[in-house]
């Protein structure tokens, strides 16, 4: 089976120094884009994360200093990556928990623009986890009959990634074989932001997540503890969670102007 596309898909994955969006960087990412047409292409870059990898990241994923070491950082391939994801879906695996906010504070990083809010999401993890709760490659194996191979090679876990999607919607008659559902299907809370720092209420409204304001609509909060916007300006909060405070505290000025 191959999955109808109105647009390109693209299938994602990192290795990186850690797992902290704001403290750690990108060692390696892989894209399998996937145009609706059913051809594909590869994007697959080891990067320099500008800091030493730790023996524990290199003892999951095998990439050392000494392989990156004279690799382009992540701010001389942006504007390549973007080019590639511009105008496509991302799927992956547990990649609206990890390789999508990571992304999003490298492109941060880079000054790099990249719109999220208009991509619909696909994570693979959370069909398999709402199906046949396991790893990667146990889910390889389940699907696809097969061993997964240099798993945490980030160009083989995105193409057994793929395989998976391919095989779940074979083995589930209730997915439906459109990016739009399945977006739909593996969303789990939904955040205004990637950490969770910030979710939307029933009424669709920005809520924290956390802290004293917990379950307070961040305009509200915003108009009424001014002190609150820079504390969390100052924070070691990721950069994009304070873009979307930005964004949020921008859009109620111009409210309280009219």
């Amino acid at each position: 089976m191959e999955l109808k596309l109105n647009k390109p898909l693209v299938v994602l994955d990192l290795e990186t120094t850690g797992i902290n969006p704001t403290k750690d960087r990108i060692v390696q990412i892989a894209i399998l884009k996937i145009l609706p047409d059913g051809t594909r292409k590869t994007l697959n870059e080891l990067v320099n994360p500008e800091m030493e990898i730790p023996a524990r990241a290199s003892a999951i994923h095998g990439i050392t200093n000494e392989m990156v070491k004279d690799k382009p950082t992540f701010k001389e391939i942006a504007h390549k990556v973007v080019a590639f994801i511009k105008d496509c879906d991302i799927a992956g695996y547990n990649s609206t928990k990890f390789d999508i906010p990571m992304l999003a504070e490298e492109l941060m990083r880079a000054d790099v623009e990249f719109d999220f809010s208009k991509v619909r999401f696909v994570d693979v993890q959370t069909i398999y986890h709402k199906k046949e709760p396991r790893t990667l490659s146990a889910a390889y194996k389940f699907y696809c009959n097969k061993d997964l191979e240099n798993a945490h090679n980030a160009m083989a876990d995105v193409e057994a990634t793929y395989e998976v999607l391919l095989s779940q919607l074979d083995k589930y008659d209730d997915l439906e074989n459109n990016v739009e559902f399945l977006s739909a299907y593996t969303t789990r809370k939904k955040n205004a932001d990637f950490a969770g720092f910030i979710v939307y209420d029933e009424d669709g409204d920005e809520v924290f997540n956390f802290g004293k304001y917990k379950g307070k609509k961040v305009e509200e909060v915003l108009e009424k503890d001014t002190g609150y916007y820079g504390w969390i300006k100052n924070a070691d909060f990721p950069e994009y969670t304070k873009r979307v405070v930005d964004r949020i505290k921008l859009r109620n000025s111009g409210k309280l102007q009219k």
